[in-house]
């Protein structure tokens, strides 16, 4: 099956505030891994706490499917490298299924929309006067598709990709102006909302102050030709990640869709969500590429941790310590992979990822916490007949604008999370109290006060998880609607 650029959801109500939200794009050169999980999660709950609150929402995805790492691995398969591309396309695609994803779009670089787009954008540039040629000597890292120096080196090997082996380029390539933005990248950077947290701000304003350089955009096509082609030069291909970055902007379907682009990019508030080591590329280097196309910079850029595995090492691919997340959605199910990225794993810093953790977790928070509560609550009103009145939608999403809307506009949905269970243990706590289950024999007026009372607030953590564990709030907001007990428990426990 050939893909290309995948629409997922229809047409936009042009009333409502527009907000747009993209996760980087990864390559095509392995199978998903729970790092990219965690971001794509991350996203997906901002975009459905977004969509909560009435605003007009625009999620997009992705994958990059051009550089010298994509050609080489598929050379190791025996593969031609489009079919390759397009085999692991289909299984990052894949995701949206296996993570509950509310995507708007799914973009790939090798879709012909994507093409023409990036070279438009190019001759943008190059209009602005900001792309010229030189001949460039360096050590290049083919796991970062580009030229690196000797301050980005440890022990002699690339500090991202110690396992690659360096090679040294001399050729003429095309390069972007990056150091003509300096002054307006530091503007840029000074307001606190580019960049979450406020420490990766301080990364990338240290890094235009004192490191930024003009950047080479194209490779000579004689020693590498799976990439975008520059327009007027047959001899040359775009550099991966210039072309990469066109995807947040392509996917809106600029340039031909100008009026998707302007609701969303242009007159809505635009978020990007990318891991740590992507702080020059996306805070600088695209920022100043859009400066040099006179489009408007991103207005945020939230930045995430590395999820590592034993020893506090990395998960790379490169290093072969990843974990997929579809095998545990298989045993486990969805929202308890969504559970965990978003509750057990920080939203900034770096977090371990280990089955034991992941089981000690599923147990304690899920089938023993929110899984029991509610069948312990519905267990009494099914028993004892109890009737009750819920709080309003508009009630409920007013709750969550005020208890929450702090946390989640600062991209923290762990702290909203953690918060939410501590509403689900004090709920336990007062059936352990208060014991309704006993009062029906004595005082069953006084019982059903008290049950009453733990719907109405069931009801109210299920609203909350809307945005984090969308099947589990829409499974207990149903039983509770229809008063009944869970056919099977929400979350098996697991020994």
């Amino acid at each position: 099956m050939m893909l290309r650029s995948v629409k997922l959801y229809g047409e936009f109500i042009m009333n409502k505030n527009s907000f747009y939200i993209t996760t980087t794009i990864p390559y095509v050169n392995a199978e998903p891994h729970i790092g990219f999980a965690l971001e794509l999660v991350q996203s997906d709950a901002i975009a459905r706490y977004q969509r909560l609150l009435g605003q007009d929402v625009f999620f997009s995805t992705g994958t990059d499917e051009y550089g010298q790492k994509i050609w080489e691995a598929s050379q190791k398969e025996g593969k031609d490298v489009q079919e390759y591309v397009d085999h692991y396309a289909e299984k990052f695609l894949g995701l949206k299924d296996v993570l509950n994803l509310s995507l708007d779009n799914f973009i790939r670089t090798t879709s012909k929309e994507h093409v023409l787009a990036v070279q438009e954008f190019w001759n943008l540039c190059d209009k602005s006067g900001d792309i010229y040629k030189k001949k460039y000597s360096g050590l290049y890292c083919v796991g970062c598709e580009k030229f690196i120096t000797e301050k980005d080196l440890v022990d002699g090997k690339c500090s991202l990709h110690p396992n690659s082996k360096l090679e040294t380029i001399e050729e003429e390539n095309y390069f972007f102006k990056l150091t003509k933005y300096k002054k307006e990248l530091l503007e840029y950077l000074s307001k606190p909302e580019s960049i979450t947290p406020e420490w990766r701000r301080k990364e990338a304003i240290d890094f235009v102050q004192d490191a930024m350089e003009d950047f080479s955009i194209s490779r000579d096509k004689k020693r590498f030709s799976w990439g975008i082609p520059i327009p007027g030069d047959d001899t040359q291909v775009m550099y991966v990640w210039f072309g990469a970055f066109v995807n947040y902007i392509s996917t809106l379907g600029w340039p031909k869709n100008k009026e998707t682009f302007e609701k969303f990019w242009v007159n809505g508030k635009t978020v990007q969500t990318a891991g740590k080591d992507m702080v020059k590329f996306q805070s600088v280097m695209w920022q100043g590429m859009l400066m040099s196309a006179g489009m408007p910079t991103t207005k945020s850029i939230v930045y995430h941790g590395f999820i590592t595995g034993e020893g506090g090492i990395k998960m790379s691919k490169s290093i072969g310590n990843v974990i997929n997340p579809s095998e545990i959605v298989k045993e486990y199910g969805t929202d308890a992979l969504r559970y965990f990225l978003l509750r057990e794993i920080s939203p900034f810093e770096d977090s371990p990822f280990t089955m034991e953790r992941f089981k000690e977790s599923y147990n304690a928070g899920l089938a023993n916490g929110l899984g029991n509560l509610t069948s312990r609550i519905m267990k009494m009103v099914v028993s004892y007949d109890v009737s009750y009145d819920l709080f309003t939608e508009e009630g409920m999403q007013e709750k969550f604008e005020t208890y929450y809307g702090k946390e989640m506009g600062s991209f923290n949905s762990k702290k909203v999370l953690d918060e939410v269970w501590t509403k689900i243990n004090v709920l336990d706590k007062k059936i352990n109290d208060e014991k309704p289950f006993s009062l029906f024999k004595t005082d069953p007026e006084k019982a059903k006060i008290i049950v009453t009372t733990l719907v109405m607030f069931l009801d109210e953590v299920a609203f909350f998880l809307r945005p984090f564990l969308p099947e589990t709030s829409e499974k207990i907001r149903e039983i509770i609607r229809e008063r009944k007990m869970p056919e099977q428990p929400l979350f098996l426990r697991k020994d």
